[in-house]
């Protein structure tokens, strides 16, 4: 009598970024519970969830893989979606970067002597970028006629001797400005999304996983900025304490085993806690306790 062959457990084929965006989603998929262990050998990394398969692979490519099926779902910029024009369904946007919490900008930068003061000043000139086809067409879309080559790199070192102009990614502007660079215009601002292949989001089982990985993301994310707070008061102190700290306008206040006494719970951002300690103290609270999240789910 033959034996069935157990069919095969599925599992969703997910694209995270290699580089520069590498350390900072697998910081947020750890937070969010997913652990990853990347070998040097190896760009499918181990992951402690049967049901995902984890392909490390740069975030220029991620969106034309995603669109192909090769991938159910990845996370990549938006810049890189739109440089590809990629036709993939998009998830939801995460603000996380390798340097800060602000969005990534693709710029026109020029050197600080130039003469080129807007878009118009580029007719006729020559440009250096990763991100070609995102260049030419908001060239195109300005009725400018320029030179857009593809650089390979050091694209900063390149905008003195060898092109007119560049237009570069940057968080912050210090690398353009440590390199004498001035930025003349802004062509995009980018964030990472999660994005998944129109099939596999019709699928759902698939959907059902990709949502849940968007879910546990946000929630991370969300967690990195906040702090919750535990404190005990007198019953009679309450309202006031309450009245006197708006932030705590919904937090969760539980009966003590001591009479009089309430104790008070609520999630605040952490660039006022240092502010609203000594405010917690001087409205009656005690036993004040700081602790960090790991995830906030609205």
């Amino acid at each position: 009598m033959s034996k069935t062959k157990p069919s095969k457990a599925p599992a969703l084929r997910l694209g995270l970024p290699k580089g520069s965006l590498q350390d900072a989603t697998l910081e947020k998929m750890s937070k969010a519970g997913w652990n990853i262990q990347v070998s040097s050998r190896s760009y499918e990394p181990y992951v402690d969830d049967p049901e995902l398969t984890i392909r490390l692979i740069r975030a220029q490519e991620i969106s034309r893989y995603v669109e192909l099926g090769y991938l159910d779902a990845g996370i990549t910029g938006h810049d890189w979606i739109i440089e590809n024009h990629s036709s993939v369904h998009e998830v939801g946007e995460f603000i996380f970067s390798k340097v800060s919490r602000q969005p990534t900008r693709w710029v026109l930068a020029v050197p600080e002597e130039s003469s080129i003061q807007s878009v118009k000043d580029l007719q006729g000139k020559r440009i250096a970028t990763e991100v070609v086809g995102l260049t030419k067409r908001w060239l195109k879309k300005h009725g400018v006629k320029a030179e857009v080559e593809f650089s390979w790199g050091a694209t900063e070192v390149k905008a003195r001797e060898l092109v007119d102009a560049i237009v570069e990614v940057t968080e912050t502007g210090s690398s353009l400005r440590a390199n004498k660079l001035r930025i003349v215009e802004t062509l995009l601002v980018s964030t990472p999304r999660l994005i998944a292949n129109h099939e596999s989001w019709k699928d759902p089982w698939k959907r059902r996983k990709i949502e849940t990985l968007a879910l546990l993301l946000q929630g991370a994310i969300e967690a990195e900025a906040k702090v919750g707070l535990k404190m005990n008061v007198r019953e009679a102190n309450l309202p006031n304490l309450l009245q006197s700290l708006p932030a705590l306008r919904n937090p969760t206040v539980s009966g003590l085993s001591q009479s009089g006494w309430v104790a008070v719970e609520t999630i605040i951002d952490e660039s006022v806690v240092r502010e609203m300690i000594p405010q917690l103290k001087a409205a009656g609270a005690e036993g004040i306790i700081e602790y960090p999240l790991n995830k906030v789910v609205y």
